[in-house]
């Protein structure tokens, strides 16, 4: 299962786990057992700061690419050659994002199993399948972004559009089958436990097909496009603001954000339905995603507050009377179990999930309006809108994009807790025996941090050299320094 293993949290996968990780951390401070084994802390936090980080550019790296196609078939159908450019330069930024998430990612694979190799030791043939697909579209994607990167000017402009489209498929593959992984975390499958804890009736296609795949893995894919659309319009927005209100930046605005758009009404009914899923399958993380105490029905909806453990009691919320019995079941009369019924040391860290929980949707619905708002003006004008207010917001969207993508993450993990596999295996029972887990979480962050540092000066110094050019036909070899050259296009330091 180690071998299997690696490669697994690249593309999408360090969402998935952020769970018992990012998750495992806060729970590790709110937890009701008796003394967790000491490398729980930092075993936890070590997990959940590499996961958050690289799940940013897992995002990238499965999304970007459907960014980059949609510019390049717009350009070859309108024959425009800002849109061209926009394309060819995105595909740069879209090879390095890809290249650093494959380090993160590559990292994460040995984390799991040496941070975690009870789980692993135990179920690795249970889930393992879904890595090794994910390992397959992995490849996939680098073969097919390497020959669309060396492509430019070397196939014809039909063919090269057609080899970014392997690359958005393997996108969409990676991502769901490691959400699978991790779906089989919170609906383990698969399988037949005996009294004496070995597995028999292995089924590795119901552990990857498992309840939670359907609506784990369309709700990433979602926060996946709605991260990287959102975050690259919002670099078009600064310069908007800036007054650099040209064609370049139009389209560089238009196109991301359409995309982000489109999704985010899709994402909120996909989030809804997942929020049902939770109350059939996990009732204790649906109570805590929104603080029920006592079990029954005509439950209220509490924006924001805090639960009282001891009295059950919720605190500054503001609270909507059966509106929770009626998202649970579409009735007032939905009973939605309580927390109260859970014995303290099986229930999730209740005022955290609630957080996250409402930090997701607030910020979800915010991104609505402004897709709407987008989406009214175009229709209407077919123009930008005008308003200060709007740009300060589309500016702040890639922001809070992430924001909502790493507390839904937290919703799903931390809610899951203290079990690592639902029901089944407690988080504590998973960890490492071994000694230097603060070492190494110290080592990782310093690594990341150098990593980050030279990531944002690439792009931070190929983003100057483009605005110091207003060259369309912008795809020098010096760019993609691998690449081959044809024979009668000299290197700039070689005599022309």
């Amino acid at each position: 299962m180690a071998t299997s293993a690696q490669g697994t949290w690249r593309v999408a996968g360090g969402a998935g786990s952020l769970g018992s990780m990012l998750a495992s951390w806060f729970a590790a401070s709110f937890s009701a057992a008796a003394q967790p084994p000491p490398q729980l802390l930092p075993a936890r936090m070590q997990m959940a700061f590499t996961l958050g980080t690289h799940i940013i550019l897992a995002c990238l790296g499965v999304a970007f690419p459907l960014v980059v196609l949609i510019a390049n078939w717009y350009a070859l159908r309108k024959d425009d050659p800002v849109a061209l450019l926009l394309a060819k330069r995105w595909s740069k930024v879209m090879a390095v994002v890809f290249a650093v998430g494959a380090v993160t990612g590559t990292v994460l694979s040995f984390e799991m199993g040496l941070l975690w190799p009870r789980m692993l030791g135990q179920f690795g043939d249970v889930f393992g399948f879904p890595f090794a697909v994910e390992g397959i579209f992995f490849f996939l994607e680098a073969i097919f972004i390497a020959i669309y990167i060396y492509g430019w000017k070397r196939l014809s402009p039909k063919v090269h559009l057609w080899t970014a489209v392997p690359v958005v498929i393997a996108g969409i593959g990676g991502t769901v089958s490691v959400v699978a992984a991790n779906a089989w975390m919170n609906h383990p499958a698969g399988f037949t436990m005996t009294p004496s804890g070995e597995l028999t009736n292995v089924d590795p296609m119901a552990a990857m097909f498992n309840a939670g795949t359907g609506y784990q893995g369309l709700h990433m894919l979602l926060a996946a496009y709605m991260v990287t659309g959102f975050l690259v319009a919002s670099v078009y927005a600064v310069g908007w603001m800036k007054g650099r209100k040209d064609r370049y930046h139009r389209l560089g605005f238009v196109i991301p954000f359409a995309i982000a758009a489109i999704c985010t009404p899709i994402q909120i009914i996909v989030g809804d339905t997942a929020a049902r899923q939770v109350f059939s399958k996990q009732p204790t993380k649906f109570a805590a995603m929104e603080l029920v105490w006592k079990t029954g029905p005509n439950q209220p909806e509490y924006i924001g507050g805090i639960l009282n453990e001891e009295t059950g009691e919720v605190t500054g919320a503001i609270a909507i009377p059966g509106l929770n019995s009626i998202l649970a079941g579409f009735s007032v009369n939905t009973v939605v179990q309580g927390l109260s019924e859970v014995p303290p040391e099986d229930r999730p860290p209740a005022n955290v999930v609630h957080l996250a929980f409402d930090t997701m949707v607030g910020l979800g619905s915010l991104l609505l309006l402004l897709s709407g708002w987008f989406g009214f003006v175009y229709w209407r004008k077919r123009d930008l809108p005008k308003s200060k207010l709007f740009w300060l917001l589309a500016a702040a969207s890639g922001v809070m994009a992430i924001t909502a993508m790493e507390a839904g993450w937290i919703v799903t993990e931390v809610g899951r807790q203290p079990w690592i596999v639902y029901g089944i295996m407690r988080t504590e029972e998973a960890v490492t025996d071994a000694e230097g887990v603060w070492i190494s979480f110290g080592v990782f962050v310093t690594l990341y941090a150098v990593v980050a540092l030279g990531t944002v000066v690439v792009l931070r110094g190929m983003s100057r050299r483009w605005r110091e050019t207003s060259d369309l036909d912008d795809i020098e070899d010096t760019d993609v320094p691998y690449g081959p050259r044809h024979a009668h296009e000299p290197h700039e330091s070689e005599p022309g």
